[in-house]
């Protein structure tokens, strides 16, 4: 049997290992379109202070960790999937037959509509060559304007301060990571940057960059800033635009069912490009964490393993769940589930600016679908707990509703008699 995995990030490595320890025998190709050995984009901003080399980024660490495995890596690029005839397409025109496929290839970066965007010296923070790029020109001094302050840009962000440039940040929103944060929160957490040294600019954005040294970088606030280095940071979106006629299901990623797979059978799709059903909202979202990531690849593999075998699945996905715990230089902030609320729903939430504490709790029924925090790290676990495990409060939500502190208590109370303890006792952070 070929099993063929496109995608040689943290989803695709783990799908290629499980598969290998229940198949000895079965064919395994591994296919990534960068040179470099796979490696985790999340190490990258820690490349970016120094705390590691590039070797250090890499999955797994022995050389010949995939030779030792006998999985077949291909550096390449797919240009398409071929349903009927079970091959993959590459970009060199040579095709590959599959019994069963793995669609792993993650997102790749949102190229915003900004005349210059493609300049010298306007870079991506997403692979190991941008990385290479960036370290040459972010030295201590140096003017750097990032373009985007939502997640990754925050993750980014902390990476150059800590190389001592003059940072400026432009983000569209009203707000500070407007996808992940409240009004309330991502104002905290602007003004904490900002007291940290880093210029913000919100409900701003950039409307062309012209090349040069140093670029001239124009701003919707009619102001014109000069900078050595423009970092993209606008958001990612799932990298399957290589599927376009395949017949595979697609809306924002590709679609899955509980076993992970496609619309068509023996194709399946893990990690960031994946789609997947989310028991808090009771939709199917992309769920870009690699917690979320490691664990679709165990099941779409096991899954795998059996349709190459004609068994039945063997392993089911629980769910996943919008899950971000952020670390914005030195501010901790959380987002779970519905952070927004839903409609007819019930919210409360607390504020103390003073000590950069902030708690936003929403509710159905009696139920916890979402929350926002900063600075509560202590609840972060209680948090996860009781929106993950979707847990029956009962007259714990009055309680909450009064006192929002007490969620540990609230968790501990209501979790016990639901066996949902697994929650608060494994907090994961973000990484793909």
């Amino acid at each position: 049997m070929h099993h063929i995995i496109i995608g040689a990030g943290p989803a695709g490595v783990i799908a290629a290992e499980t598969i290998r320890k229940q198949a000895p025998q079965d064919e395994i190709t591994l296919i990534g379109d960068e040179k470099e050995a796979p490696y985790s984009r999340m190490a990258i901003p820690y490349l970016l202070v120094g705390n590691v080399q590039e070797q250090g980024t890499y999955l797994r660490k022995s050389p010949t960790h995939y030779q030792d495995l006998k999985i077949n890596r291909v550096v390449a690029g797919v240009k398409s999937v071929q349903v009927a005839t079970k091959k993959i397409v590459m970009d060199d025109g040579k095709q590959l037959g599959f019994d069963t496929l793995l669609i792993a290839t993650g997102s790749h970066p949102i190229k915003p509509p900004v005349p210059g965007i493609d300049s010298a010296g306007v870079y991506n923070c997403w692979t190991l060559e941008d990385a290479r790029s960036i370290m040459k020109l972010a030295k201590p001094g140096a003017k750097v304007l990032q373009l985007g302050a939502g997640f990754i840009g925050c993750i980014i962000m902390e990476a150059l301060a800590a190389r001592g440039v003059q940072l400026s940040v432009v983000e569209m929103g009203d707000r500070m990571v407007p996808r992940m944060m409240g009004p309330t929160a991502g104002g905290m957490i602007s003004e904490w940057v900002q007291s940290k040294g880093v210029k913000v600019y919100t409900g701003t954005r950039v409307e062309a960059i012209t090349p040069g040294t140093p670029l001239k970088v124009k701003l919707s606030n009619g102001s014109t800033m000069d900078a050595d280095l423009v970092i993209s940071a606008a958001g990612v979106r799932p990298a399957i635009g290589f599927l376009e006629g395949s017949g595979i299901t697609c809306l924002l990623g590709v679609l899955t069912d509980e076993h992970l797979q496609t619309n068509v059978p023996g194709i399946f799709a893990a990690g960031d490009c994946a789609e997947a059903f989310d028991k808090v909202s009771g939709k199917t979202i992309v769920s870009a964490i690699q917690p979320n990531a490691a664990e679709q690849a165990r099941v779409a593999a096991l899954n795998m393993v059996a349709h190459a075998r004609g068994r039945k699945a063997q392993a089911n996905l629980r769910g996943v769940t919008q899950i971000n715990v952020l670390d914005t230089l030195g501010m901790i902030s959380t987002s779970f589930g519905d952070w927004q609320g839903r409609t007819g729903g019930e919210h409360v939430e607390i504020t103390d600016a003073a000590k950069g504490r902030h708690l936003s709790l929403q509710f159905q029924g009696d139920v916890l679908v979402g929350c926002n925090s900063v600075g509560y790290t202590e609840h972060v676990g209680a948090m996860r707990g009781l929106v993950e495990g979707q847990i029956r409060m009962g007259d714990w939500k009055d309680k909450l509703k009064k006192d929002p502190t007490q969620l540990m208590a609230a968790y501990i109370a209501t979790a016990q008699g639901q066996n949902e303890w697994s929650g608060a006792a494994d907090v994961s952070r973000r990484g793909r």
